[in-house]
């Protein structure tokens, strides 16, 4: 008999479900090398890293994840046009490879191209899982569905570190081939089980031509001139992570900002709007919507410092013996257990210790799991609370994170810090795309939430630029460090502090402006 209440299995259609399965692969796929990525790109030679610099690993991670969430706005309104199946199948068979050729390069520039050909193939596969999630769900399941997501991409980024720091006790090729059996099983789950999702009203998208796509997704910034100017700046940021001085680029800087700026003054005198985008004056997209993603930026750059910094700040400063000593009696009872039942647990350290310490991956993938743990409580206690009051606090949350840092280099003291990491992300980071849509306006909703991935971007490329350079900078000696890890921290927590100030101001002035603009359409 029925009491009226429908499974949640039953609430969803099948493409939901296999998007989701799909998700989990791939998150397992990314995070189980991104999660050792900084350990096998400085890692010793003769331990089977290619022994980088941590300026060269940054600049590497920086760029790479930069256009792995820049790209999905184009790769989304690819999908539209030319259907999700497709582009998942197209982005399996782009990752699966890159992930065996991955563990083949021996020099910079051959592991970044190899690298850069990865994340565009995560690219492509972003933005059309977010898609069917969003074709599958509707007002009354939204929320669910949106959990429901949101965990499986932690799940799945939380089981491929550990499966990684198990198999590169062994050896390093065995994370690679791990990725890529995940990445298989992705595409099997496509091709037997995914069933592309309906789609009313995407006659527009599947009529569009790809100048048609390129053109929206730069006049979001602003016009191609604006474009150029934004262009230049970031490569600039780029030569400046690795190949130019400080002083150069900021002499390099200051020379493209004027020189547009005076070009632009004189492309204005003219009058003639019959002219090529090159010579048109600079136009600002959604300036409002722009500030607010190169604000969130700050925080996604220190919240990359979790994936970035601290994996060689675990190895090179970090004494785990005391969590060893706290875990030693379970682990024992369940390591003899296993013996009794004739299993040979000789080796079985190696999947979990590295010259008698934890590995690094073990500790970080503890941010994962708090939010497989915490999310849903976190999210129910602020479900009454502002978006950006939510964020700005949980920035504040992630700055104390960095301040404990400074407690020592205890494992205890990490793994607490780590944790309450993992309390202000899951303050900021969902509450950041609800604030999204909150401030766009009408009729602009979708547009705002397509590109919410680009303040990701901006993220990662900062990110990875300012670990690098902080750890070559106040890192080991034997690496050309200064051994001062500590002023890097009150760096990352002063970078999250102003984050937290400038969002606070930022929101007062959108207030302002709305009153303005409401004030004026009374009139």
């Amino acid at each position: 008999m029925s009491n009226g209440k429908t499974s949640v299995w039953k609430m969803f259609p099948g493409a939901f479900w296999s998007a989701n399965v799909m998700e989990i692969f791939e998150r397992m796929g990314w995070y189980g090398f991104y999660a050792v990525s900084s350990l096998y790109l400085t890692g010793k030679i003769e331990e089977g890293g290619l022994g980088l610099t941590s300026a060269d690993r940054g600049v590497i991670q920086g760029i790479a994840t930069f256009f792995l969430y820049l790209l999905p706005a184009v790769f989304g309104a690819l999908a539209d046009k030319y259907g999700y199946k497709k582009m998942f199948m197209a982005s399996c068979f782009v990752m699966g490879p890159s992930y065996l050729l991955l563990r083949l390069p021996e020099t910079f520039w051959s592991f970044f191209a190899v690298y850069m050909l990865l994340a565009i193939g995560h690219g492509m596969f972003k933005p059309v899982v977010i898609s069917t999630i969003a074709k599958t769900t509707n007002e009354k399941t939204g929320s669910m569905g949106y959990g429901i997501f949101y965990m499986m991409v932690n799940v799945g980024g939380f089981i491929g570190p550990i499966i990684a720091g198990i198999v590169r006790g062994w050896n390093w090729d065995y994370v690679f081939y791990a990725s890529a059996a995940w990445i298989l099983l992705l595409g099997l789950t496509c091709l037997f089980f995914y069933k592309e999702p309906h789609r009313d009203g995407d006659e527009e998208a599947t009529s569009k031509s790809l100048k048609e796509i390129l053109h929206g997704m730069v006049s979001v910034v602003g016009n191609g001139r604006f474009f150029l100017l934004v262009s230049g700046m970031l490569t600039t940021l780029v030569m400046g992570s690795k190949w130019w001085s400080f002083s150069l680029v900021g002499s390099v800087a200051a020379i493209w900002l004027i020189s547009n700026l005076l070009i632009d003054m004189l492309l204005r005198m003219n009058k003639n709007e019959n002219r090529p985008w090159f010579l048109q004056p600079m136009q600002i997209g959604e300036g409002r919507y722009m500030l607010f993603l190169l604000l969130m930026a700050g925080f996604w750059t220190s919240f990359n410092q979790i994936f970035l910094t601290l994996p060689e700040y675990i190895r090179d400063y970090t004494d785990t013996s005391d969590l060893i000593n706290t875990v030693t009696p379970l682990a024992s009872s369940f390591a003899g257990l296993f013996s009794s039942m004739g299993a040979d647990t000789t080796n079985w350290s190696m999947a979990f210790l590295k010259d008698g310490q934890i590995k690094p991956e073990h500790m970080i993938n503890l941010n994962a799991l708090g939010i497989i743990i915490g999310q849903v409580g976190i999210s129910y206690l602020l479900r009454k609370i502002k978006p950006l009051m939510t964020i700005i606090s949980g920035v504040l949350v992630t700055v104390v994170s960095f301040m404990i840092f400074l407690g020592g280099g205890s494992g205890w003291v990490v793994v607490v810090a780590i944790l309450v990491f993992s309390i202000g992300e899951m303050m900021a980071s969902p509450k950041s795309k609800e604030y999204a849509g909150l401030i766009a306006p009408p009729g602009k909703v979708g547009m705002y939430m397509g590109y919410f991935y680009w303040c990701t971007a901006l993220g990662h490329l900062f990110g990875g630029l300012l670990s690098g350079t902080m750890y070559q900078h106040y890192g080991p000696v034997e690496q050309g460090g200064v051994d001062n890890p500590d002023v890097m921290w009150w760096i990352f927590a002063g970078l999250a502090l102003s984050t937290a100030i400038f969002l606070a101001i930022y929101d007062r002035w959108v207030g302002s402006q709305n009153t303005v603009e409401s004030q004026k359409i009374e009139a």
